[in-house]
């Protein structure tokens, strides 16, 4: 069972529950574009949700995964595709692109934040403690992508991505040499990248096409 006064006093796995869910959300939303059947979507958003969190905690040996650790959260993936299915479906809404990216947004700032913090916590240095946060960041949305046969949007969009988890897991970086406490750390983090990858939408920033 979820130890909540646990929770409570580690910031750092209240940014990956938020990331967890945004991202399912986002995956869901992915699913539903492709039309897929409750065990797709399942899968998708399990895929959105988990994979970048458990690729950081595979490379930094950290065990267990919170998702296997607590199982009430797969049961609340279930539980946010049946009735994000139904939902849908009563209001024969028309998921799209653009309705995916905004939670994918919180998710990417949520995990950037918290697995850069997560990093440096368990004493890796920096800049890998920043390449952590990115992969926890991306990784969830590179497989939601390549199970609904896309090339990653993280590579392919041109709108920042990865630049963007990149640089919010300095922000986190810096806080920690200014000695400011964690949390305050990974929420600033968090806030900055999710403003960033927003801005970038809203302005259609883009990154340069590299041509051979």
């Amino acid at each position: 069972m979820l130890d909540t006064n646990w929770l409570l006093l580690n910031g750092t796995i209240l940014f990956d529950i938020i990331g967890t869910l945004a991202f399912a959300l986002s995956g869901l939303i992915e699913a539903a574009r492709k039309k897929l059947d409750i065990v797709g979507m399942a899968m998708v958003s399990g895929l959105a949700a988990f994979g970048g969190g458990t690729l950081r905690d595979i490379l930094l040996d950290r065990r267990p995964f919170l998702w296997v650790e607590n199982e009430i959260w797969v049961w609340v993936l279930i539980l946010i595709c049946i009735g994000a299915l139904l939902f849908i479906r009563a209001r024969h809404l028309e998921p799209t692109e653009r309705a995916m990216q905004w939670p994918d947004a919180i998710g990417l700032g949520a995990f950037t934040a918290g697995g850069t913090q997560l990093a440096l916590t368990a004493g890796v240095p920096v800049v890998i403690s920043v390449i952590m946060g990115v992969l926890t960041a991306i990784f969830g949305g590179v497989l939601r992508d390549i199970v609904v046969n896309e090339i990653p949007k993280a590579f392919s969009d041109h709108i920042p991505y990865a630049v963007i988890a990149f640089t919010g897991g300095w922000v986190v970086v810096g806080l920690n040499l200014l000695n400011i406490d964690a949390f305050v750390a990974v929420a600033v983090g968090a806030i900055f990248t999710i403003v960033l990858r927003v801005l970038a939408l809203l302005f259609g920033w883009r990154l340069p096409i590299w041509k051979i």
